[in-house]
């Protein structure tokens, strides 16, 4: 089996991170791998928002958290330290189908390049509030975006969970 579909399969969402920061290097290539996910008629709508400062990184957890429900103290984002957010331009048609292609190539090249990633939902919902929306200007983003989620990245902390199996009946063939 080749490469490429030897790591698509043994990828899995990692849920216990090390605080050990992940370097640029890594996370750069991470983002190229995102920035040539296919899109709608090459449209390239997608953008991709890096976060290292520990201190915003726990501001969008705490209001991640909020948004999601959980008690206080809680971490949606499993300790990871590195936070890359992925949003699309709201008034394209295929914005979350884009937006979601970016997402599989950055979970795809870190665990490639020996990084544990998850995608933490509720990207959407921080980024209609007022708070994602100054974000986003602090940022020189004029245009309105639409949060399409949130790839969490760090080194594993612990065993790497093992494939399950996978679910029967999911295929099937018109011939």
């Amino acid at each position: 089996m080749s490469e490429v579909l030897d790591k698509i399969k043994s990828r899995r969402s990692i849920r216990k991170y090390k605080p050990d920061m992940v370097p640029q290097e890594i996370l750069d290539k991470i983002i190229e791998a995102g920035l040539y996910a296919a899109s709608g008629k090459d449209v390239q709508n997608s953008i991709i928002i890096q976060v290292t400062n520990k201190e915003l990184r726990d501001e969008i957890s705490r209001m991640n958290c909020e948004i999601g429900g959980w008690d206080e103290g809680h971490d949606p984002f499993y300790g990871a330290p590195v936070i890359l957010i992925v949003l699309s331009k709201k008034d394209w048609v295929n914005n979350k189908y884009d937006g979601s292609l970016v997402m599989g190539n950055l979970m795809l090249a870190a665990h490639d390049l020996g990084i544990g990633s998850c995608w933490i939902n509720r990207a959407r919902e921080e980024f209609e509030t007022e708070w994602g929306k100054s974000l986003l200007k602090s940022l020189g983003i004029e245009e309105e975006y639409e949060g399409v989620g949130h790839c969490a990245l760090g080194y594993v902390d612990g065993e790497y969970p093992e494939e399950r199996p996978r679910k029967p009946n999911r295929v099937f063939y018109i011939k």
